[in-house]
Protein backbone atom coordinates (compact mmCIF):
# COMPACT_ATOMS: atom_id res chain seq x y z
CA UNK A 1 0.00 0.00 0.00
CA UNK A 2 1.23 3.53 -0.59
CA UNK A 3 2.17 5.86 2.22
CA UNK A 4 -0.54 8.28 1.17
CA UNK A 5 -3.11 5.98 2.75
CA UNK A 6 -1.72 6.91 6.19
CA UNK A 7 -2.37 7.36 9.23
CA UNK A 8 -2.69 3.92 10.71
CA UNK A 9 -0.63 1.19 12.35
CA UNK A 10 2.87 0.43 11.10
CA UNK A 11 2.53 -1.87 8.13
CA UNK A 12 4.44 -4.66 6.48
CA UNK A 13 2.56 -5.67 3.40
CA UNK A 14 -0.31 -3.52 4.71
CA UNK A 15 -0.67 -5.74 7.80
CA UNK A 16 1.62 -5.98 10.80
CA UNK A 17 3.17 -9.45 10.59
CA UNK A 18 1.75 -10.32 14.00
CA UNK A 19 -1.67 -9.38 12.62
CA UNK A 20 -1.77 -12.47 10.46
CA UNK A 21 0.14 -14.85 12.72
CA UNK A 22 -0.73 -14.02 16.33
CA UNK A 23 -4.13 -14.99 17.74
CA UNK A 24 -3.56 -12.64 20.69
CA UNK A 25 -3.12 -9.68 18.36
CA UNK A 26 -6.22 -10.60 16.39
CA UNK A 27 -8.27 -10.68 19.57
CA UNK A 28 -6.81 -7.45 20.94
CA UNK A 29 -7.43 -5.58 17.69
CA UNK A 30 -11.01 -6.79 17.50
CA UNK A 31 -11.67 -5.51 21.00
CA UNK A 32 -10.99 -1.99 19.81
CA UNK A 33 -13.52 -2.27 16.97
CA UNK A 34 -16.60 -3.64 18.74
CA UNK A 35 -17.80 -5.23 21.94
CA UNK A 36 -19.66 -8.48 22.26
CA UNK A 37 -18.30 -10.21 19.14
CA UNK A 38 -14.81 -10.33 20.65
CA UNK A 39 -15.90 -13.31 22.75
CA UNK A 40 -16.37 -15.27 19.52
CA UNK A 41 -12.94 -14.22 18.31
CA UNK A 42 -11.32 -15.21 21.62
CA UNK A 43 -12.94 -18.65 21.51
CA UNK A 44 -11.88 -18.97 17.89
CA UNK A 45 -8.27 -18.21 18.78
CA UNK A 46 -8.18 -20.72 21.63
CA UNK A 47 -9.75 -23.53 19.64
CA UNK A 48 -8.18 -23.01 16.22
CA UNK A 49 -4.73 -22.16 17.66
CA UNK A 50 -4.36 -24.34 20.78
CA UNK A 51 -0.55 -24.23 20.54
CA UNK A 52 -0.17 -20.47 20.22
CA UNK A 53 0.73 -18.38 17.16
CA UNK A 54 0.40 -19.93 13.74
CA UNK A 55 -2.38 -21.63 11.85
CA UNK A 56 -2.93 -25.25 12.79
CA UNK A 57 -3.53 -27.32 9.68
CA UNK A 58 -6.66 -29.40 9.81
CA UNK A 59 -8.03 -27.91 13.03
CA UNK A 60 -11.62 -26.62 12.90
CA UNK A 61 -14.41 -25.29 15.04
CA UNK A 62 -17.30 -27.48 16.05
CA UNK A 63 -19.62 -24.48 16.08
CA UNK A 64 -19.72 -22.98 12.58
CA UNK A 65 -21.41 -19.80 13.76
CA UNK A 66 -18.39 -18.99 15.91
CA UNK A 67 -16.05 -19.74 13.02
CA UNK A 68 -18.00 -17.40 10.75
CA UNK A 69 -18.14 -14.68 13.41
CA UNK A 70 -14.41 -14.91 14.05
CA UNK A 71 -13.59 -14.80 10.34
CA UNK A 72 -15.88 -11.80 9.88
CA UNK A 73 -14.00 -10.11 12.72
CA UNK A 74 -10.65 -10.79 11.06
CA UNK A 75 -11.85 -9.35 7.75
CA UNK A 76 -13.21 -6.25 9.51
CA UNK A 77 -9.88 -5.73 11.26
CA UNK A 78 -7.96 -6.25 8.04
CA UNK A 79 -10.14 -3.82 6.11
CA UNK A 80 -9.81 -1.28 8.91
CA UNK A 81 -6.02 -1.54 8.56
CA UNK A 82 -5.84 -1.04 4.80
CA UNK A 83 -8.69 1.30 3.88
CA UNK A 84 -7.76 5.00 3.63
CA UNK A 85 -8.40 7.02 6.78
CA UNK A 86 -10.57 10.15 6.47
CA UNK A 87 -8.30 13.13 5.85
CA UNK A 88 -7.97 16.07 3.52
CA UNK A 89 -10.68 17.47 1.24
CA UNK A 90 -11.58 13.91 0.17
CA UNK A 91 -12.26 12.81 3.77
CA UNK A 92 -15.99 12.36 3.10
CA UNK A 93 -15.21 9.78 0.40
CA UNK A 94 -12.91 7.81 2.71
CA UNK A 95 -15.47 7.99 5.49
CA UNK A 96 -18.20 6.60 3.23
CA UNK A 97 -15.93 3.79 2.03
CA UNK A 98 -15.22 2.79 5.60
CA UNK A 99 -18.89 3.12 6.62
CA UNK A 100 -19.88 0.68 3.90
CA UNK A 101 -17.01 -1.78 4.30
CA UNK A 102 -16.73 -1.90 8.09
CA UNK A 103 -20.45 -2.09 8.81
CA UNK A 104 -20.57 -5.83 9.41
CA UNK A 105 -22.06 -8.53 7.22
CA UNK A 106 -21.62 -12.26 6.83
CA UNK A 107 -18.28 -11.96 4.98
CA UNK A 108 -19.20 -15.22 3.26
CA UNK A 109 -16.99 -14.74 0.22
CA UNK A 110 -13.82 -13.99 2.22
CA UNK A 111 -14.63 -16.99 4.39
CA UNK A 112 -14.72 -19.20 1.30
CA UNK A 113 -11.36 -17.87 0.10
CA UNK A 114 -9.71 -18.52 3.44
CA UNK A 115 -11.18 -21.99 3.92
CA UNK A 116 -10.53 -23.11 0.33
CA UNK A 117 -6.93 -21.92 0.52
CA UNK A 118 -6.34 -23.68 3.82
CA UNK A 119 -7.19 -27.01 2.19
CA UNK A 120 -3.92 -26.58 0.27
CA UNK A 121 -1.89 -24.79 2.97
CA UNK A 122 -1.85 -21.51 1.05
CA UNK A 123 -0.01 -18.56 2.56
CA UNK A 124 -2.30 -16.90 5.10
CA UNK A 125 -1.26 -13.34 4.34
CA UNK A 126 -1.96 -13.80 0.63
CA UNK A 127 -5.33 -15.35 1.43
CA UNK A 128 -6.29 -12.53 3.79
CA UNK A 129 -5.36 -9.75 1.38
CA UNK A 130 -7.20 -11.48 -1.47
CA UNK A 131 -10.22 -12.03 0.76
CA UNK A 132 -10.25 -8.31 1.57
CA UNK A 133 -10.15 -7.43 -2.12
CA UNK A 134 -13.12 -9.69 -2.78
CA UNK A 135 -15.05 -8.14 0.11
CA UNK A 136 -14.34 -4.65 -1.28
CA UNK A 137 -15.96 -5.71 -4.56
CA UNK A 138 -18.90 -7.26 -2.75
CA UNK A 139 -19.38 -4.10 -0.69
CA UNK A 140 -19.19 -1.87 -3.76
CA UNK A 141 -21.91 -3.95 -5.41
CA UNK A 142 -24.18 -3.54 -2.38
CA UNK A 143 -23.60 0.21 -2.19
CA UNK A 144 -24.56 0.59 -5.84
CA UNK A 145 -27.45 -1.90 -5.65
CA UNK A 146 -29.00 0.15 -2.85
CA UNK A 147 -29.04 3.38 -4.88
CA UNK A 148 -32.44 4.80 -5.94
CA UNK A 149 -31.66 4.10 -9.60
CA UNK A 150 -31.16 0.41 -8.79
CA UNK A 151 -32.97 -1.39 -5.95
CA UNK A 152 -33.67 1.79 -3.92
CA UNK A 153 -33.10 0.41 -0.42
CA UNK A 154 -32.94 2.43 2.80
CA UNK A 155 -31.45 -0.28 5.04
CA UNK A 156 -28.46 -2.58 4.73
CA UNK A 157 -27.26 -4.84 7.54
CA UNK A 158 -29.70 -3.07 9.86
CA UNK A 159 -28.17 0.37 9.22
CA UNK A 160 -29.00 3.20 6.82
CA UNK A 161 -27.63 2.47 3.37
CA UNK A 162 -24.59 4.50 2.31
CA UNK A 163 -26.55 6.95 0.18
CA UNK A 164 -28.90 7.55 3.11
CA UNK A 165 -26.07 8.04 5.60
CA UNK A 166 -24.21 10.35 3.18
CA UNK A 167 -25.77 11.23 -0.19
CA UNK A 168 -26.19 9.60 -3.60
CA UNK A 169 -23.13 11.14 -5.21
CA UNK A 170 -20.88 10.17 -2.31
CA UNK A 171 -22.27 6.63 -2.29
CA UNK A 172 -21.66 6.30 -6.01
CA UNK A 173 -18.06 7.45 -5.64
CA UNK A 174 -17.50 5.29 -2.56
CA UNK A 175 -18.61 2.24 -4.54
CA UNK A 176 -16.31 3.21 -7.42
CA UNK A 177 -13.43 3.66 -4.99
CA UNK A 178 -13.98 0.30 -3.27
CA UNK A 179 -14.03 -1.48 -6.63
CA UNK A 180 -10.78 0.01 -7.84
CA UNK A 181 -9.14 -0.31 -4.43
CA UNK A 182 -9.73 -4.07 -4.64
CA UNK A 183 -7.46 -4.30 -7.68
CA UNK A 184 -4.84 -2.13 -5.99
CA UNK A 185 -4.74 -4.68 -3.18
CA UNK A 186 -4.36 -7.62 -5.57
CA UNK A 187 -1.72 -5.92 -7.72
CA UNK A 188 0.50 -5.07 -4.76
CA UNK A 189 3.57 -7.39 -4.49
CA UNK A 190 2.75 -7.80 -0.80
CA UNK A 191 -0.23 -9.93 -1.82
CA UNK A 192 2.02 -12.40 -3.65
CA UNK A 193 5.66 -12.20 -4.78
CA UNK A 194 4.94 -13.78 -8.18
CA UNK A 195 3.61 -11.23 -10.70
CA UNK A 196 1.98 -14.04 -12.70
CA UNK A 197 -0.07 -15.01 -9.67
CA UNK A 198 -1.08 -11.40 -9.10
CA UNK A 199 -2.18 -11.17 -12.73
CA UNK A 200 -4.25 -14.34 -12.36
CA UNK A 201 -5.98 -12.89 -9.30
CA UNK A 202 -6.64 -9.52 -10.95
CA UNK A 203 -7.96 -11.15 -14.12
CA UNK A 204 -10.13 -13.60 -12.22
CA UNK A 205 -11.72 -10.92 -10.05
CA UNK A 206 -12.27 -8.65 -13.06
CA UNK A 207 -14.09 -11.40 -14.95
CA UNK A 208 -16.21 -12.32 -11.93
CA UNK A 209 -17.19 -8.71 -11.23
CA UNK A 210 -17.36 -7.25 -14.73
CA UNK A 211 -19.50 -7.26 -17.88
CA UNK A 212 -19.44 -11.05 -18.21
CA UNK A 213 -20.01 -11.62 -14.50
CA UNK A 214 -21.74 -9.77 -11.68
CA UNK A 215 -22.53 -6.61 -13.65
CA UNK A 216 -24.11 -8.68 -16.43
CA UNK A 217 -26.31 -10.42 -13.89
CA UNK A 218 -27.37 -7.08 -12.46
CA UNK A 219 -28.29 -5.85 -15.93
CA UNK A 220 -30.46 -8.92 -16.56
CA UNK A 221 -32.11 -8.35 -13.19
CA UNK A 222 -32.99 -4.77 -14.10
CA UNK A 223 -34.06 -5.35 -17.71
CA UNK A 224 -37.81 -5.60 -18.41
CA UNK A 225 -38.68 -9.14 -19.50
CA UNK A 226 -39.50 -8.02 -23.02
CA UNK A 227 -36.15 -6.28 -23.55
CA UNK A 228 -32.58 -7.42 -24.14
CA UNK A 229 -33.50 -11.08 -24.32
CA UNK A 230 -34.64 -11.24 -20.70
CA UNK A 231 -37.42 -13.59 -19.79
CA UNK A 232 -39.39 -15.06 -16.92
CA UNK A 233 -38.35 -18.67 -17.43
CA UNK A 234 -36.16 -20.73 -15.15
CA UNK A 235 -33.26 -20.72 -17.61
CA UNK A 236 -33.08 -16.93 -17.60
CA UNK A 237 -33.43 -16.66 -13.82
CA UNK A 238 -30.73 -19.29 -13.36
CA UNK A 239 -28.36 -17.50 -15.73
CA UNK A 240 -28.98 -14.17 -14.03
CA UNK A 241 -28.12 -15.51 -10.61
CA UNK A 242 -25.10 -17.49 -11.77
CA UNK A 243 -23.72 -14.16 -12.94
CA UNK A 244 -25.04 -11.78 -10.29
CA UNK A 245 -24.43 -13.94 -7.21
CA UNK A 246 -22.55 -17.03 -8.32
CA UNK A 247 -19.67 -15.44 -10.23
CA UNK A 248 -18.09 -13.73 -7.22
CA UNK A 249 -18.71 -16.73 -4.98
CA UNK A 250 -17.03 -18.89 -7.62
CA UNK A 251 -13.99 -16.64 -7.76
CA UNK A 252 -13.75 -16.52 -3.96
CA UNK A 253 -13.25 -20.29 -3.97
CA UNK A 254 -11.04 -20.26 -7.08
CA UNK A 255 -8.75 -17.66 -5.50
CA UNK A 256 -8.05 -20.01 -2.60
CA UNK A 257 -7.28 -22.79 -5.07
CA UNK A 258 -4.92 -20.55 -7.07
CA UNK A 259 -3.00 -19.43 -3.99
CA UNK A 260 -2.77 -23.01 -2.77
CA UNK A 261 -1.64 -24.42 -6.14
CA UNK A 262 -4.50 -26.92 -6.07
CA UNK A 263 -4.64 -29.77 -8.55
CA UNK A 264 -7.03 -29.65 -11.50
CA UNK A 265 -9.20 -32.31 -9.86
CA UNK A 266 -9.45 -30.32 -6.64
CA UNK A 267 -10.19 -27.08 -8.47
CA UNK A 268 -12.97 -28.68 -10.49
CA UNK A 269 -14.55 -30.21 -7.38
CA UNK A 270 -14.50 -26.88 -5.57
CA UNK A 271 -15.77 -25.02 -8.64
CA UNK A 272 -18.81 -27.31 -8.72
CA UNK A 273 -19.26 -26.86 -4.97
CA UNK A 274 -19.15 -23.08 -5.40
CA UNK A 275 -21.67 -23.17 -8.22
CA UNK A 276 -24.13 -25.19 -6.16
CA UNK A 277 -23.85 -23.12 -2.98
CA UNK A 278 -24.07 -19.90 -5.01
CA UNK A 279 -27.36 -21.02 -6.54
CA UNK A 280 -28.66 -22.31 -3.21
CA UNK A 281 -27.72 -19.02 -1.54
CA UNK A 282 -29.77 -17.03 -4.04
CA UNK A 283 -32.76 -19.36 -3.77
CA UNK A 284 -32.72 -18.98 0.00
CA UNK A 285 -32.48 -15.21 -0.49
CA UNK A 286 -35.60 -15.33 -2.66
CA UNK A 287 -37.43 -17.40 -0.05
CA UNK A 288 -36.41 -15.02 2.73
CA UNK A 289 -37.61 -12.04 0.72
CA UNK A 290 -41.06 -13.62 0.85
CA UNK A 291 -41.03 -15.19 4.30
CA UNK A 292 -38.73 -13.17 6.58
CA UNK A 293 -39.32 -9.79 8.24
CA UNK A 294 -37.26 -6.66 7.70
CA UNK A 295 -36.00 -7.03 11.28
CA UNK A 296 -34.68 -10.52 10.54
CA UNK A 297 -33.10 -9.51 7.25
CA UNK A 298 -31.60 -6.20 8.34
CA UNK A 299 -32.97 -4.72 5.11
CA UNK A 300 -36.30 -4.28 3.37
CA UNK A 301 -38.43 -7.40 2.94
CA UNK A 302 -40.83 -8.18 0.10
CA UNK A 303 -38.84 -6.00 -2.30
CA UNK A 304 -39.01 -8.36 -5.28
CA UNK A 305 -42.78 -8.77 -5.10
CA UNK A 306 -43.31 -5.04 -4.69
CA UNK A 307 -41.15 -4.36 -7.75
CA UNK A 308 -42.83 -7.10 -9.77
CA UNK A 309 -39.55 -8.97 -10.15
CA UNK A 310 -39.42 -12.59 -11.20
CA UNK A 311 -37.23 -14.87 -9.08
CA UNK A 312 -36.86 -18.53 -8.16
CA UNK A 313 -39.89 -18.45 -5.87
CA UNK A 314 -42.19 -16.91 -8.48
CA UNK A 315 -41.03 -19.46 -11.06
CA UNK A 316 -40.77 -22.60 -8.90
CA UNK A 317 -43.09 -21.76 -6.02
CA UNK A 318 -41.89 -21.79 -2.41
CA UNK A 319 -42.05 -25.59 -2.08
CA UNK A 320 -40.31 -26.10 -5.40
CA UNK A 321 -37.56 -23.65 -4.44
CA UNK A 322 -37.02 -25.43 -1.11
CA UNK A 323 -36.77 -28.79 -2.88
CA UNK A 324 -34.23 -27.35 -5.32
CA UNK A 325 -32.21 -25.92 -2.41
CA UNK A 326 -32.06 -29.34 -0.75
CA UNK A 327 -30.92 -30.94 -4.00
CA UNK A 328 -28.18 -28.33 -4.46
CA UNK A 329 -27.06 -28.78 -0.86
CA UNK A 330 -26.69 -32.53 -1.33
CA UNK A 331 -24.74 -32.00 -4.55
CA UNK A 332 -22.44 -29.45 -2.94
CA UNK A 333 -21.53 -31.81 -0.13
CA UNK A 334 -20.93 -34.65 -2.59
CA UNK A 335 -18.38 -32.52 -4.46
CA UNK A 336 -16.37 -32.24 -1.22
CA UNK A 337 -16.03 -36.00 -0.78
CA UNK A 338 -12.62 -36.00 -2.46
CA UNK A 339 -11.22 -33.93 0.43
CA UNK A 340 -12.53 -36.12 3.23
CA UNK A 341 -12.71 -34.63 6.74
CA UNK A 342 -10.42 -31.73 5.73
CA UNK A 343 -13.44 -30.07 4.11
CA UNK A 344 -15.71 -30.42 7.14
CA UNK A 345 -16.00 -26.65 7.59
CA UNK A 346 -16.98 -26.14 3.95
CA UNK A 347 -19.53 -28.94 4.29
CA UNK A 348 -20.99 -27.35 7.41
CA UNK A 349 -21.26 -24.07 5.53
CA UNK A 350 -23.76 -25.72 3.18
CA UNK A 351 -26.15 -26.30 6.07
CA UNK A 352 -25.64 -22.73 7.26
CA UNK A 353 -26.60 -21.38 3.85
CA UNK A 354 -29.72 -23.53 3.70
CA UNK A 355 -30.88 -22.74 7.24
CA UNK A 356 -29.98 -19.05 7.54
CA UNK A 357 -32.66 -16.47 8.32
CA UNK A 358 -30.90 -13.36 7.02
Amino acid sequence: MTASHAPGPPVSGSYPQSFVSSPATICASRRRIAGDAVRHARDFCRERFPDGPGFANGSRMTDLSRTLAATADRITIALDAVLPRPQGPEARLFSAMRYAALGGGKRLRPFLTLEAGRLFEADETALLRTACAIECVQTYSLVHDDLPCMDDDDLRRGQPTTHKAYDEATALLAGDALLTFAFELLADPQTHPDPKMRCLLVTGLAKAAGPTGMVAGQMIDMAPSAEDGAGDDLVTITRMNRLKTGALIGFAVEAGCLLGAASDEARQALARYAQDIGMAFQMVDDLLDVEASAEELGKGAGKDAAAGKVNFVTVLGADGARARVRMLADQAKAHLAVFGPRAAVLAALVDYIVERRR
